[in-house]
C-alpha cells in the first residue's frame, strides 16, 4: 500500500446530503449528494465532516457521514479508523 512521508494512508470519504426521514438512512436525491472530499487520515476526514455538518445544523434532515475507504480496499487490514 502507497506510504506519504513515511505514514500509511487510511483513506476516508466524506458526504452527505439531505435524508427522507430520520429514522433511516434513504436520502431524498442521490443526484444532489454532496461530496465533501477523500481524506488521506480519520482526523483530517473528521474535520472536513464537523464543519459541513455543523454549517449544516439547521437542516434537521441533512447529514454527513466518514466512509472508512481503506477498510473497503483491503477488507484485511485490521488497521484502527
Amino acid at each position: 500500500m502507497t506510504e506519504t512521508g513515511g505514514k500509511k494512508q487510511l483513506l476516508h470519504l466524506v458526504f452527505g446530503g439531505e435524508l427522507e426521514s430520520l429514522d433511516d438512512v434513504q436520502f431524498r436525491d442521490l443526484t444532489g449528494l454532496d461530496i465533501v472530499g477523500i481524506f488521506p487520515d480519520y482526523a483530517s476526514a473528521l474535520t472536513a465532516w464537523k464543519s459541513k455538518a455543523q454549517s449544516t445544523v439547521d437542516n434537521a434532515h441533512m447529514r454527513y457521514f466518514i466512509v472508512h475507504m481503506h477498510r473497503l480496499l483491503d477488507p484485511e487490514d485490521k488497521s484502527p479508523k
